[in-house]
């Protein structure tokens, strides 16, 4: 699976940082112009489906249902979805268009974004969410892109693509995954928590009407500012749910989430 999550056996031989270049330009005037939107294998972060959604104006699970094929990511043992491709020669992504390239080009995946580069995550330490993460170059044969004469910075290209925000959103649901690779396998999880990871990482509009549909918010003290905060806002309540999932699986930042005393 081609996913923006590199497994730390598979590590590229050239790491790159921030301040490292490379030349590349994607544009309608070389040949390969939407090759790398066939017969691909891509990922779909939770804040790409945030955004994908609203674009189609969809609600989660109806994207869900449509557009992805789900997944046990490997080492993890966590659900995680990719998406789906169109039945056709070239098994193309389903919002491709020959001419004109990406038909939500605004709102596209961050794999897509970060192409041609690929995000690494040696490892994840410590309480403050430190990131040891690296990039590479994803040099596909298909690929011209490589041979144009723009160049630059890893840094520079993250600004250009907006990836920012996308990774900052994504922090939370990226150190699930690897905190959980980081346990012996023999610590496996329970069919239930699998899908509870699911539904908070992905089906953001069924784990919103779990939280206030549920008995959820009986159990739990949750502030009344915290309550607001996830009530409307998506990108709060996916933050909300990393959380969750953090001190249910992990039993770290259990204090968020003290049971109601009876």
């Amino acid at each position: 699976m081609n996913d923006i999550i590199q497994e730390t056996s598979e590590i590229p031989p050239e790491q790159l940082g921030l301040e490292s270049k490379f030349k590349f330009k994607c544009h309608k005037g070389v040949k390969c112009f939407t090759d790398c939107c066939r017969g691909i294998d891509i990922m779909l972060t939770p804040y790409d489906i945030l955004t994908m959604r609203k674009k189609l104006e969809l609600t989660s699970e109806e994207f869900l249902a449509a557009f992805t094929d789900p997944h046990l990511l490997e080492k993890a043992g966590l659900p995680v979805v990719t998406l789906k491709l169109l039945d056709d020669d070239r098994k193309s992504c389903p919002f491709v268009e020959d001419k004109e390239g990406c038909a939500i080009y605004a709102d596209r995946p961050t794999t897509c974004r970060y192409y041609p580069l690929g995000v690494g995550s040696l490892s994840y330490s410590g309480e403050n969410g430190e990131k040891d993460e690296f990039f590479f170059t994803v040099k596909e044969s298909h690929c011209l892109g490589f041979d144009e004469n723009k160049e630059w910075t890893v840094a520079e290209w993250r600004e250009d693509q907006d990836v920012e925000l996308r990774d900052k959103v994504n922090d939370g649901w990226m150190e699930l995954i690897v905190r959980k690779k980081s346990l012996p396998t023999s610590m496996k999880l329970s069919e239930e928590s699998k899908q509870m990871f699911f539904l908070a990482c992905y089906n953001i509009d069924k784990f919103r009407e779990f939280i206030f549909s549920s008995t959820f918010l009986e159990r739990y003290e949750v502030p009344k500012e915290k309550i607001e905060d996830i009530k409307e806002d998506d990108i709060n309540l996916l933050q909300f749910g990393f959380e969750w999932l953090k001190a249910t699986f992990f039993q770290t930042g259990q204090e968020k989430f003290k049971i109601k005393e009876k």
